[in-house]
C-alpha cells in the first residue's frame, strides 16, 4: 500500500538543468519510503524506494 500522494510536495533534483527536460522529482514527508517520478509526466507512473536504499544511493552518487 502506498501513501496518498495527491497533496505531496514534490521537489526537483538539484542536478536538474533548470529546464523541463531530464528532471527527476522526489516527494518528501513519506515515512519509510521515497516516491520518485519523471517531472515531464507528473501523472504518470512513479517508483517507490525504501528510505534506507534511497539514502545509500544518494550517498553513493555524491561520492562519485
Amino acid at each position: 500500500m502506498i501513501a496518498d500522494l495527491s497533496t505531496a510536495a514534490w521537489r526537483r533534483s538539484s542536478y536538474s538543468d533548470g529546464g523541463d527536460n531530464n528532471c527527476v522529482e522526489v516527494a518528501d514527508g513519506c515515512p519509510g519510503i521515497v516516491p520518485v517520478r519523471d517531472s515531464k509526466v507528473p501523472d504518470g507512473p512513479l517508483i517507490v524506494f525504501g528510505a534506507a536504499p534511497w539514502a545509500a544511493f544518494v550517498t553513493d552518487m555524491r561520492t562519485d
